[in-house]
């Protein structure tokens, strides 16, 4: 389902032979996919293919997703004896003793002291039966995270569709009162110019089409066209089944152009009010829109 929130959490469990993995991930919104993910020294090796499953499930977002290991006894390292070196270690100490002379037996401490008589071991486990846990942990995770960005994402639809409702009422609003604008700012433009040219003798039929010219200039039909259509297509995209965060919001700066065009044509209290209202609206969108994946 989309639109889908770029803000979510999952956690995934897989367990076998007393091992227990856990992969959680957290997703904050994005310019686009950024992702970090943390694994057991051992098993940075996967990093890549963890890398791999999350992009193909998120497409944008910053995606944090980290690995811990639980009740793994046989891939901890282990602390070991070396023989062989203790013995020699022995071997030359008590040479060293009848050699020069020296007082007392060679104590267990003594051995302790001693350079890797007593040394930490890794395992080495078998990393591809880690892989089937770790992925099966990580597709729990991944679906976890993304059922809650869809819930996420349902919301924000809905707040998104309210929104450019909102938006669509104010240009209805400025589309009505065109004609009779258009009438007022001809009205206006005919007096102003006669008022100009008193004691000037001019054609009648003239002075009608240049007024008509230059409140043709004032016309802000195009621009309520225009927004009608940036009005549809931004519902069509929140019904999409791809990712349309980037759309959306290159729509809204088309949005944006267009109310600054349509309130420098109009000349009027009504309609200044009435673009302020819009562009307040397409900013309240415009936050929405940023956690669209």
């Amino acid at each position: 389902m989309r639109p889908r929130s770029m803000t979510g959490f999952g956690r995934g469990e897989a367990s076998e032979g007393g091992k227990i993995w856990v992969a959680e991930i957290r997703t904050v919104n994005h310019r686009f996919l950024d992702q970090r993910v943390v694994l057991p020294r051992l098993f940075t090796v996967f990093e890549e293919r963890v890398k791999k499953r999350i992009a193909s499930v998120f497409d944008r977002g910053r995606v944090d997703v980290t690995f811990s290991l639980t009740g793994a006894k046989s891939i901890e390292p282990q602390l070991a004896i070396n023989r062989s070196a203790a013995l020699q270690y022995r071997r030359c100490l008590e040479e060293l003793i009848s050699e020069y002379g020296a007082v007392g037996p060679i104590t267990l401490q003594d051995m302790l002291t001693l350079r890797d008589v007593i040394s930490l071991e890794e395992q080495c486990p078998d990393l591809e039966i880690e892989w089937s846990l770790i992925s099966a942990s990580l597709d729990i995770a991944l679906k976890d995270c993304d059922i809650m960005r869809e819930k996420e994402g349902q919301a924000l639809k809905d707040d998104l569709l309210a929104g450019v409702e909102r938006f669509a009422a104010i240009t209805q609003q400025i589309k009505d009162q065109l004609p009779v604008l258009l009438q007022q700012r001809q009205g206006d433009l005919r007096i102003r110019i006669q008022n100009l040219l008193i004691g000037i003798d001019i054609d009648p039929i003239r002075l009608a089409q240049e007024v008509a010219i230059i409140a043709d200039k004032s016309d802000v039909a195009e621009e309520i066209t225009r927004l009608e259509s940036h009005i549809t297509q931004f519902g069509w995209f929140l019904g999409s089944n791809e990712p349309v965060g980037r759309r959306l919001d290159f729509l809204l700066q088309e949005f944006l152009r267009e109310v600054n065009t349509l309130s420098s044509k109009i000349a009027n209290a009504s309609i200044a009010h009435l673009g302020v209202e819009m562009k307040n609206q397409i900013e309240k969108l415009r936050e929405q829109v940023q956690n669209i994946e």
